[in-house]
């Protein structure tokens, strides 16, 4: 509301005035949809700007103006910014002395305006002005939207009264009308008494303090305790026809659906007939077409039987020729078989005596190629064996030469000394040893040389021109032999040198040894202490599981009770089902006897209103007859 705040306030500096305070403090506090500035005097500009805002405003649903003092000037212009508003459901204007002018603009707001549905007059001034009042009430004739009308203390007389029972005859929507505290009077009361038969929507007429007699009164009463009873009996009917117009509107729209489902099927049906009947008529046409080929092949047929026929006499002739000579033909064929056997198994003897003896010769050579494959096979593994002692040797002699190599820089330093002394004797000693080994190694080799050479031949030999090109590679590796034994000369002076740091290196490994081994003892107490730990970690997991496979069993034995309690269940819902089917069908067979019951109630209220309506023209009888006979009518004026 702080928009609508700071509109009122630009609309009234454009119009030159001064926004009101006490409005703006009302605005600030304003509720939400309710405008309340009751008891506040308001100027022109102020109704100018707030009839401007009204034209525009969405959010007020209530306005209340009683006791404002309004000019007829400021009402005039509030009711006409009103006249197109279409929010607005609220309006009281109680307490501003409105007059014609007010009279002429509430006509125009009626006319125009489709919301108010509630409009609060008590305490005004609209009754003495005649004309004003008439076109008030001919606005309200027409009006559609309001439903409640408040007119207290407005002196209203009984020429108004009666132009409220003219607009009574021909509204449709006013349901409640307060006249209390005017000066209705009798012929107000007949008129507005008259006017009630043709009016079936107003249940509440307010009369008091209007100087009406009791039995007007009372007439006013059963007319709005009969309009009550129709308005529920509508309502009811209106209900109950809603939900018969929903299950009718059901039931037409399940009706088109199997209408139209039908309707498809019957289309469906329609072009598979169609569809049938055109593949019939051309299976027909095709049906017919064959049989006249067939007509045509039999007539052809027959035709032929009968060349047949005379072709077959011929031929019974030719067959008796010819089987004379079909049996001297079978004559000579079993000569000629028999002598065609004869040679057959010649044929099958020497073949199977070839056969003999290339199997011989296979087996042969077979024999050989295998002696020659073993021989070869342990050339080979000799050979094999050999390598793989040089790569052992070669293995051995490089570990050697890298250990002496990073031991004789250790042993230089403490050896010096020693050698000094005993190089002389060392060398004469070192020389007669290795001319020793020397020889011995040579012997060795040419004996293996020897052998070797000695296979080499037996090899070629046997393999022939296969072998020449192993021989070559075992002529390499004798190369090869021969270069690792002089490096084996060499490496034996280093090993000599080396062997007492060895001894000293062992005496060193020997403490090594004895350290690991008090921490082998360690490590063994270590795993022992361990070993007890696992076995205690072990024993305690073995009785948290067996107490969670207590609590498991527990579990499961809660849900097989579960299960039997689902079953239990379901077998319950099974029951509810089918009771819950009977109750339909009951509540349907009931629902049938409603239907019944309303139609039956339909046509009592039918002749509930015939009654009504009798009734309502005796009573108007009866007042006519009363207002004629009784002594006021020579007074009251002629129409």
């Amino acid at each position: 509301m702080e928009e609508f705040r700071h509109s009122y306030r630009r609309l009234c500096k454009e119009s030159g005035a001064e926004p009101q305070e006490t409005v703006l403090q009302q605005l600030q506090e304003l509720p939400r949809g309710r405008l309340d500035l009751a008891t506040q005097s308001l100027t022109v500009d102020t109704c100018r700007a707030l009839g401007k805002l009204l034209q525009k405003e969405a959010l007020l649903t209530e306005l209340i103006l009683s006791d404002c003092m309004l000019s007829e000037e400021g009402a005039t212009l509030l009711l006409q910014g009103l006249c197109t508003n279409t929010v607005v459901r609220f309006l009281d204007l109680k307490g501003n002395n409105l007059q014609a002018a007010g009279a002429e603009a509430l006509g125009q707001l009626l006319r125009q305006n489709k919301s108010i549905q509630s409009l609060t007059l008590e305490w005004n001034n609209l009754g003495p002005w005649e004309d004003a009042f008439a076109a008030f009430c001919g606005a309200l004739a027409s009006n559609g939207a309001l439903q409640q009308l408040d007119l207290r203390n407005n002196q209203i007389s009984h020429k108004g009264a009666e132009e409220l029972a003219l607009a009574l005859t021909r509204n449709t929507h006013l349901q409640q009308l307060d006249l209390r505290w005017n000066s209705v009077g009798l012929l107000g009361g007949r008129a507005l008494v008259n006017c009630l038969p043709r009016n079936r929507t107003l249940w509440r007429l307010e009369l008091a303090g209007n100087n009406v007699p009791g039995d007007i009164l009372r007439a006013v009463e059963q007319a709005m305790d009969h309009n009550q009873e129709r308005q529920t009996t509508s309502r009811e009917n209106r209900a109950r026809t809603h939900v018969l117009s929903k299950e009718v509107q059901h039931l037409q729209e399940e009706k088109s659906r199997q209408f139209l489902d039908l309707m498809e099927t019957i289309d469906k049906q329609r072009k598979e007939m169609a569809r049938s009947s055109r593949a019939s008529a051309a299976c027909v046409g095709q049906l017919q077409e064959a049989l006249n080929e067939r007509h045509s092949i039999i007539n052809a047929l027959k035709a032929k039987l009968q060349m047949a026929e005379a072709a077959l006499a011929l031929s019974e002739q030719k067959a008796q020729g010819l089987g004379e000579l079909l049996a001297t033909a079978e004559q000579e064929q079993r000569s000629l078989a028999q002598r065609q056997a004869k040679e057959h198994r010649l044929e099958q003897q020497e073949a199977a005596e070839r056969e003999s003896k290339l199997l011989r010769d296979l087996s042969a050579a077979n024999e050989k190629h295998l002696l020659l494959r073993n021989q070869v096979d342990e050339l080979e593994r000799k050979v094999r064996a050999q390598q793989e002692q040089l790569f052992l040797a070669r293995q051995e002699l490089t570990n050697t030469a890298a250990e002496l190599k990073i031991r004789a820089v250790q042993a230089e330093e403490r050896l010096e000394l020693e050698k000094k002394r005993s190089r002389q004797s060392l060398e004469d000693v070192e020389q007669l040893r290795a001319k020793e080994e020397l020889s011995r190694v040579k012997a060795a080799a040419l004996s293996e040389r020897g052998q070797a050479e000695e296979e080499l031949i037996k090899a070629k030999n046997q393999v022939r021109l296969e072998e020449q090109q192993r021989l070559a590679h075992l002529e390499e590796k004798l190369r090869l032999l021969a270069q690792a034994r002089d490096e084996a000369q060499s490496a034996c002076l280093q090993q000599r040198q080396t062997v007492a740091d060895a001894q000293a290196r062992a005496s060193q490994l020997s403490l090594q040894v004895e350290g690991l081994r008090r921490r082998l003892e360690e490590l063994q107490q270590e795993l022992s202490n361990k070993d007890q730990e696992k076995v205690a970690e072990v024993t305690r997991v073995r009785v948290e599981l067996r107490e969670q496979n207590g609590r498991l069993q527990a579990e499961l034995t809660a849900q097989e009770a579960l299960r039997e309690k689902v079953a239990a269940l379901e077998r319950q819902l099974k029951v509810m089902a089918g009771d819950h089917r009977e109750a339909l069908l009951d509540r349907e067979s009931e629902n049938a006897s409603l239907r019944e019951k309303l139609r039956l109630k339909e046509a009592e209220i039918a002749r509930i209103r015939e009654e009504e309506a009798q009734r309502a023209s005796f009573l108007q009888n009866a007042v006519l007859a009363y207002v004629q006979g009784s002594p006021l009518r020579a007074l009251s004026p002629q129409k």
